[in-house]
């Protein structure tokens, strides 16, 4: 790790402390990382930084649980078992958060390209990508006019419907590392949608991402397709 990551990491767990702390009292905030409340009141009013070893551990693992517990509380449900997840995608500075947690929890190699697919996945993919400083590419359900070459990947639905998605060949190289994201999966078929546009790319799987397993159908689908690690952040059953 070098010095700018270090201090990205430290940066992060500050915020993530800075959350923790606009609903509890030093001493809570103590109690649920272990931390000294002297300590934990000068990161939090930015005197001075976490070590890095204590910002991994605010991020991987009280940053991991307590960015869960919120995700879930903003989960709704409608009477068909649909997802809302709304109140998330559209929340920048919490997905910026989550951000560092997936990096540092989850074993993923460190992408050179962050790929989702159009619509709702792209504010999660920014915020990591921005974090790995990687780029961000989204495949899209149809073909850019000024675009002469596509990869492409194709699949008949259990409905019968076809879903394609399209993603312009310039934003992917051969051997590059694409960590493959998306807000919500549910019965895995984007994801492995997304995973044969990076196979056609010739790149290399950094690992899959949502933020919400719908289920158990979805993981195990992408684990089926791929070695690279596959996590979820949060279920909603």
């Amino acid at each position: 790790m070098n010095r700018a990551e270090k201090a990205t990491l430290q940066l992060q767990a500050v915020s993530v402390l800075g959350v923790l702390k606009e609903t509890r009292t030093y001493a809570e905030l103590s109690a649920l990382t272990g931390l000294p409340a002297g300590d934990l009141n000068r990161y939090v009013n930015g005197h001075v930084l976490p070590g890095v070893e204590r910002a991994r551990t605010v991020v991987e693992e009280v940053g991991r649980e307590t960015l869960a517990a919120e995700l879930d509380a903003r989960i709704e449900l409608d009477e068909e078992g649909y997802v809302d997840n709304s109140g998330i995608v559209f929340d920048q500075p919490f997905l910026d958060l989550i951000a560092p947690v997936v990096a540092e929890s989850f074993g993923f190699e460190r992408p050179d390209v962050v790929l989702t697919a159009a619509t709702d996945g792209i504010t999660l993919a920014a915020a990591i990508a921005s974090y790995f400083d990687a780029r961000c590419a989204y495949a899209k359900k149809s073909k850019e006019t000024a675009v002469e070459e596509f990869i492409e990947a194709r699949q008949r639905l259990q409905s019968g419907i076809e879903l394609t998605y399209y993603l312009p060949a310039s934003a992917l190289r051969s051997d590059e590392r694409v960590l493959v994201v998306d807000d919500l999966i549910r019965s895995g078929e984007t994801q492995e949608l997304l995973l044969e546009i990076a196979e056609g790319a010739d790149a290399r799987i950094a690992g899959v991402f949502a933020l919400i397993a719908a289920g158990d159908e979805g993981i195990e689908r992408a684990r089926a397709r791929t070695d690279a690690p596959v996590a979820a952040l949060t279920r909603a059953d």
